[in-house]
């Protein structure tokens, strides 16, 4: 509202202002000015305001300034004669605001064709009302060669308008569409990171339920050794150790399920193309690449016939080792990210990225995958938690797949090639029925 307002007092400005660069195509006091254009450009950007009540208080506005500044070059005038020359400017006003409100020009759905041509009919009537008044006052004629002049004049103006009222518009939509996209980027990958805890935590689920199982039939079996000493005491202890963890089972599977409903709840994207998934990650990857002051060039490569892939598993895996590439990049270099069947394999999806980085030394590369290995320290010396990696590989895991390191060195160049694939089941990756 204080937007719509700020533009009805700036049109109270500028209109009048506006109104002074005019042309007098008619040898008499009619003018044609941009006047017209501005308050047609207003129009069509306020809204919660009458367009009438525009039309009132514009008309009142340029007749007011037009009577005090001819007032002011001109001293000897009369207010009467300043008004019969200027007056008959308010119906022009008047009766546009009046039909752009009845025939709700800048109404919603937004049509610019339609509101060209409604626009070239408002401002003929609006000139054949200011020309009747005009007329009744001093008695001019107007034929057929005036009324083709207005209505000539009437479309070049309306359409100009229109014109860069559509560019302003246009540059808008784009505006909303990059900050809706980069809002559902940000969706997604925090519910990437949400899917890739809840693979833990369905893991940990399992691992309760066989420790509840195996606790009670530990309890069991202590009953019933009658050659064990204070039996009845372990025994107890064996069934309170299965109590509990039945309890932290059920605590578990309480977070788990609120955790499945927030993953589904937070973004309708389910499913996306190999390109779109692809894309995603090269863009976000980049900007974080550039937040560390890093040159790195990326690459992309899809299969355009893979059909839409599971959102939060594919960023799960491949951002996870994208940014890892990012992170072990010292200055500069290559990443290569790769969506694909599997060769010879139309049931079998594979995700490779590959960068040019300082790769991993062989005596350390059985441990990569291990929970808390890190190669990556901050400014301060501190690790990283050193669980990427492993989340990847358990994640494949539970989905059936596999994830394997290769590297390679890169003749003349002092680098390494290291590529990390995911090969996955594609009945895992893909909606059912498709």
């Amino acid at each position: 509202m204080k937007i719509n307002t700020l533009l009805f007092l700036l049109m109270l400005i500028f209109v009048p202002l506006a109104g002074e660069l005019n042309i007098h195509p008619f040898a008499n006091t009619f003018r044609l000015s941009f006047g017209t254009p501005v308050f047609f450009f207003f129009l069509l950007s306020i809204r919660h305001i009458p367009p009438a009540l525009s039309g009132v208080l514009t008309g009142i506005a340029v007749v007011a300034f037009r009577i005090l500044l001819n007032h002011y070059l001109y001293p000897g005038s009369s207010f009467e004669e300043l008004m019969t020359l200027h007056g008959p400017t308010f119906f022009y006003y008047l009766v546009y605001g009046l039909i752009f409100q009845i025939m709700g020009i800048n109404r919603e759905p937004y049509h610019a064709l339609r509101v060209g041509i409604l626009s070239v009919g408002i401002e003929v009537a609006a000139s054949v009302a200011e020309l009747s008044v005009r007329r009744s006052i001093d008695g001019d004629f107007w034929d057929i060669v005036k009324f083709s002049k207005v209505v000539l004049i009437a479309m070049i103006r309306s359409f100009f308008v229109l014109g860069f009222y559509n560019m302003i518009r246009l540059n808008q939509s784009v505006q909303h569409e990059e900050a809706q996209r980069q809002q559902t980027e940000r969706i997604l990958l925090l519910v990437s990171d949400l899917y890739e805890e809840s693979v833990q935590l369905g893991k940990t689920l399992s691992h309760a339920e066989q420790i509840t199982r195996e606790s009670y039939e530990l309890y069991r079996e202590l009953q019933q050794d009658e050659s064990l000493k204070d039996r009845d005491h372990y025994a107890r202890q064996a069934l309170r150790i299965s109590g509990q963890v039945h309890e932290i089972k059920k605590d578990s599977q309480r977070i788990f399920a609120g955790l499945s409903k927030l993953i589904d709840s937070e973004s309708e994207v389910h499913y996306m193309t190999s390109q779109e998934l692809g894309e995603l990650i090269v863009r976000t990857n980049s900007k974080y690449a550039q937040s560390l002051n890093k040159f790195i060039r990326f690459t992309l490569n899809f299969d355009p016939l893979l059909p839409k892939l599971h959102v939060y598993t594919v960023l799960t895996l491949i951002n996870n080792l994208t940014s890892n590439s990012v992170e072990a990049m010292k200055d500069s270099g290559r990443i290569d990210v790769s969506i694909h069947f599997l060769l010879d394999k139309e049931d079998v999806v594979s995700f490779s990225v590959t960068d040019n980085g300082p790769g991993i030394p062989q005596r350390k590369r059985k441990m990569v995958f291990t929970p808390g290995y890190t190669t990556k320290y901050d400014e301060k010396g501190q690790p990283s938690t050193g669980m990427g990696l492993f989340y990847v590989r358990e994640v494949a895991e539970s989905l059936e797949g596999t994830i394997e390191l290769q590297q390679d060195e890169e003749e003349n160049t002092g680098r390494v090639q290291t590529t990390f694939r995911v090969l996955l089941p594609l009945r895992k990756l893909t909606e059912k029925g498709r």
